[in-house]
């Protein structure tokens, strides 16, 4: 069904319907397991493979170069689609889809083309950027050296969400003169090793755990300064957050309506004989549709913020693609609270319009709220109402890139 008959709204192009449908099959098909694999915590290995399969990860691939050549606005959309389907396959997608992003904005030729036909083969990549404990907000810890003719790293990255899934893990690292790199070496080198021990209490299967690096060798043509990041990746990253809330949004949506539907218990205290029938009850499932749909335009409007700055990279226009690209960054801010205001809030009231029986763990209800927050942690939210502000009565554009770590 299209989202426009399921009353999603219609798809940010003309060849939306179309691009959806290719995909309608192995959403569902991925959709059907994603109950039994949260209750049993079993990696979506499989499923994944159906993705790379399909051609999922090269879509923002030029069409020359194997891709479809999809917008911005025509990805988010398909990723709210799949976060419908199951949210732990977006965020393990997070890293791979940025990296492609990196490489649209690229200007070295030789570079794209190598990692334009890796990935059209179905290569993906994931990150290892993040470190726990002491790490600095300047430098990373981990280490790109010299050692004669090679260049090999060493460190231990957390975090490291999708990368045990992926062929290629992309290594925040500083190197031998203290500049900041990121080097991009294979999964299965001598010398990595990636774990899955992941204990956070949402998301459970994006395998966002230790990746050790033990003297890689890495390749000097994949190593790149971190300076040379697209412009608009906070925004880009933070919009993968949304996008996934809002088909997290969507798939609660339908699994309450479902269980309303089927439900014929009812309490003496209520307004029918059928909870299908009981206007309150049916009060609280139009509010998490809502609250869905919502969410939904809010993202797709942010991805074409985001359109207009990835239009203008290589434009001799600096002036207006910083106007665009901190234009982006403000819509982005302007959202973030709400639609995840938005989910949480529906994730908790769902169990409203059902019984105790809601609670059981074999259902997964729980899991909703559990991926929500874990999600929202993601993002320093209580920043962004400040940062919004600031625009509005100093006209402050919003920071650039930030990094996590001590002072």
């Amino acid at each position: 069904m299209s989202t426009l008959c399921a009353g999603w709204g219609a798809g940010p192009s003309d060849r939306y319907a179309e691009l959806s449908a290719q995909f309608q099959p192995l959403f569902r098909r991925i959709r059907e397991g994603a109950i039994s694999r949260e209750v049993q915590r079993r990696l979506p290995v499989e499923e994944l493979g159906w993705l790379k399969a399909a051609g999922f990860t090269a879509l923002r691939l030029p069409i020359e170069y194997g891709g479809a050549g999809i917008t911005l606005p025509e990805l988010f959309a398909l990723l709210i689609e799949l976060g419908e389907a199951d949210s732990n396959l977006v965020q393990a997608l997070r890293g791979h889809m940025g990296f492609v992003e990196g490489l649209l904005n690229s200007e070295n030729e030789a570079r794209r083309r190598r990692w334009f036909a890796r990935i059209s083969a179905g290569e993906t990549l994931g990150p290892a950027s993040s470190e726990v404990g002491d790490a600095r907000r300047a430098e990373f810890s981990t280490r790109l050296c010299r050692d004669g003719d090679s260049l090999l790293l060493s460190g231990t990255k957390f975090y490291t969400t999708g990368s045990l899934y992926a062929d290629w893990i992309d290594v925040g690292a500083t190197d031998d003169a203290g500049n900041r790199v990121t080097a991009t070496l294979r999964r299965d080198a001598p010398g990595v090793e990636v774990v899955d021990d992941w204990n956070g209490f949402g998301q459970t299967l994006t395998a966002s755990g230790t990746a050790t690096f033990t003297s890689v060798r890495v390749a000097p043509e994949d190593v790149v300064p971190v300076g040379e990041r697209f412009r608009y990746s906070p925004g880009f990253f933070q919009v993968f957050h949304l996008a996934n809330l809002a088909g997290l949004g969507r798939a609660m949506s339908g699994e309450v309506a479902a269980a309303v539907a089927a439900r014929t218990r009812t309490f003496t205290i209520g307004n029918a004989d059928r909870v299908s029938q009981d206007p309150q009850v049916l009060a609280v499932v139009g509010q998490v549709r809502s609250a869905a749909y919502c969410a939904g335009v809010i993202t797709l409007k942010n991805a074409e913020a985001l359109q207009r700055a990835y239009d203008l990279r290589h434009a001799d226009d600096p002036a207006a693609e910083d106007r665009a690209v901190g234009l982006a960054e403000l819509e982005v801010c302007q959202s973030l609270n709400v639609v995840t205001d938005l989910i949480l809030d529906a994730s908790g009231r769902l169990f409203d319009a059902l019984g105790a029986s809601a609670t059981l763990k074999p259902q997964g209800l729980d899991r909703f709220w559990r991926n929500a927050r874990t999600l929202a942690s993601h993002n320093p939210r209580i920043y962004k109402d400040r940062i919004v502000g600031d625009f509005a009565v100093n006209g402050t554009v919003p920071p650039p890139q930030w990094k996590i770590g001590v002072a």
